[in-house]
């Protein structure tokens, strides 16, 4: 620059620094990039598809959903009125309240305006946005959510996920990592597990119905019933009650989310002494011909202490049988003072008690089994236990000791996972029968199970005889602690009653818990009839036999009329005559379809015998 013919060198000079520095710093850019190893690429998190969870015959029971955040920025919203004219009617909202809300917060850069939207309701209101202009305006965010199409059905043991789309409860939560696996390669999808659970729905279903009418003529406050199969160990109904809407566990009450087979303890009273019964005879601190003289009551000096036991009768002399048969306690604590504490709970820990059972579900208690060494422990705690006092356990623990009875003296491990499948069906793991180790010899289970009929015959679980099919079952009703006092309650009480049938070859393990009845609270007045009517429709439901026949052990292969196992190639086999238990492995095939309506037996069929079989046909089955 030249200003009146001389050069300014001020300008020049700072020009030329400028230029010097951007190359230095060009030159130190290029050669650290030249020198160091680039940044690894930004890559997606791999998409998760969590797993569903079916019956045993498939039914859906959880299955996964896209659920949608919906929000928008209020301060890029031009006419207001018209976005919440348009918005308001699609997300169930009023106009008004939209206002508000974008009007509070109209500096905001963003806000959700309705969480937690179903895809239906996404697609309206996307579709609505971009014919209305509102596109650059709004926000989704996708949710991996759940839906649950039987509502409350087995709510407890289902469970079920938060927002976050993790398991919260139940199988949700205790198999999270088998419905909802790990990511491991980014950008991937991961298909989470199927869960096939041990439950049948439809028997699950119908068994509901009967203990919310037995919570109604009752007025209990909380009902438990557990059916389980007694060679495998599989649970085909679990119930407790109140429960809870899934699709709605927000609103539900801890009560009716609370999975109480597993995590309440309570003394089970007088069921309990079919343990004690088969214990002692086991040992052989008694045998089947002892007799006991019941006066009505059991009393002891033991140094300072005086054990005083009530009976609710004077019975006379007894043997095991008949101790059994009228609860006694007399008897039951005659019968404890044969036995050492040692094996006595030595037996009682090998059936469960004290111990949690170890099945897939989480929050299971061990109870309270207590021993000699605590400091509660006392000289009348053996004679207690043994009439089902100063012990606690939970549903599912008595269930899961009575498959030794069930079983010829060898418990089953219960079960809830019936199989577990990939994405596409490819079986993964199917449950094959857990035997623990020998509890009892068969010839004292035998020996139990018919005191438990002659129980249901003509003892205090009368109510619970079906007839025409042998049923063993023990009654019992106990006092249940005052929470303010600790001392018992003077009006509540636990009223439970166990069962196994058939008698002469045992499939079925039912056990129901009723709590807090109001009015009547004997367990043979309440909960045998119950039992019954819970009996029947399992009894039907698979197609036992009935008239007191002896019940065939099913080698696994499903035969019509005692010929050929029925294999679904070719044409349609005629099923007329077969019970609705033979058909349950049918409905394993993956390409044809098995309709089954009704129980019993089949009696037509469509279509008819002789039809070609096709891919993806479907078969329907009527049973009467």
């Amino acid at each position: 620059m030249q200003v009146n013919g001389y050069i300014k060198k001020g300008p020049l000079i700072f020009l030329i620094v400028c230029a010097v520095l951007l190359s230095a710093y060009v030159i130190v850019e290029y050669g650290f990039f030249a020198f160091t190893e680039p940044p690894a690429p930004l890559t997606e998190r791999a998409e998760v598809q969590r797993g569903s969870i079916l019956d045993r015959n498939g039914k859906a029971l959880a299955v996964p959903a896209a659920f949608y955040d919906f929000g928008a920025s209020p301060q890029s919203i031009k006419n207001k009125e018209n976005f919440a004219e348009v918005i308001a009617p699609i997300i169930g909202e009023s106009e008004s309240s939209i206002l508000s809300l974008i009007s509070k917060s109209e500096n905001a850069s963003f806000i959700y305006i309705k969480k937690n939207i179903d895809s239906n309701t996404y697609a309206e209101l996307r579709k609505a946005c971009s014919h209305n202009g509102f596109s650059s305006v709004v926000k989704f965010d996708k949710l991996q959510g759940r839906v649950y199409p039987e509502n409350e059905l087995a709510s407890q043991l289902i469970g079920f996920v938060g927002k976050e789309g993790k398991g919260l409860a139940g199988i949700e939560y205790s198999m999270e990592d088998t419905l909802f696996p790990p990511q491991k390669e980014a950008g991937k999808v991961v298909q989470g597990k199927n869960i096939y659970l041990t439950i049948d729905a439809n028997l699950q279903s119908n068994l509901e119905k009967i203990a919310h009418e037995a919570m109604e003529d009752t007025q209990a406050e909380s009902m438990m019933l557990i059916a389980a199969e007694a060679k495998t160990g599989e649970v085909l109904s679990y119930i407790s009650l109140p429960s809870a809407n899934l699709n709605d566990f927000s609103s539900a009450s801890k009560t009716e989310l609370k999975n109480k087979p597993a995590s309440d303890s309570y003394e089970p009273g007088s069921v309990f002494k079919i343990f004690s019964v088969a214990s002692f005879i086991d040992t052989g601190a008694i045998t089947t011909k002892d007799i006991f003289l019941c006066d009505g009551i059991f009393s002891k000096k033991t140094g300072r202490e005086t054990i005083r036991i009530t009976c609710l009768d004077h019975h006379g002399w007894e043997t095991a049988r008949e101790a059994l048969k009228y609860s006694c306690n007399d008897a039951l604590a005659q019968m404890s003072e044969k036995i050492d504490s040692e094996p006595f709970l030595a037996k009682l820990h090998q059936l469960g008690f004290g111990e949690k059972p170890g099945t897939e579900i989480s929050g299971e208690t061990p109870g309270v089994l207590r021993n000699p060494n605590d400091r509660l422990w006392s000289a009348r705690s053996k004679p207690t236990i043994a009439i089902g006092q100063e012990i606690t356990v939970s549903a599912l623990q008595m269930v899961q000791a009575a498959t030794a009875i069930a079983n010829d003296g060898v418990p089953v491990q219960l079960t809830f996972v019936n199989k577990i499948t990939d994405f596409e069906g490819k079986e993964e793991f199917v449950h094959v029968p857990v035997l623990r180790d020998r509890v009892f010899a068969k010839s004292t289970t035998d020996y139990i199970l018919e005191c438990m009929e002659t129980v249901a015959t003509s003892g205090t679980g009368h109510r619970a005889d079906l007839k025409d099919v042998s049923l063993g079952v023990k009654t019992g009703t106990a006092q249940m602690a005052d929470p303010n006092t600790g001392a018992y309650s003077t009006t509540d009480f636990v009223s439970n009653c166990m069962a196994i049938f058939p008698i002469e070859n045992p499939e079925i393990i039912l056990y129901i818990v009723i709590e807090k009845a109001k009015g009547e609270t004997y367990a043979g007045r309440i909960v045998a009839p119950v039992i019954a009517k819970a009996a029947d429709v399992i009894i039907d439901h698979l197609g036992m036999a009935r008239g007191k026949a002896s019940s065939l052990a099913h080698p696994g292969s499903v035969s019509i009329a005692g010929t050929k196992p029925i294999v679904l190639e070719g044409t349609v086999p005629d099923f007329r005559g077969v019970s609705k238990r033979q058909l349950l492995p049918l409905l394993n095939y993956r390409n044809i379809t098995i309709k089954i309506n009704g129980d019993g037996w089949v009696k037509n069929q469509e279509p008819p015998a002789g039809t070609p079989i096709t891919e993806n046909m479907e078969i329907e089955l009527y049973l009467e």
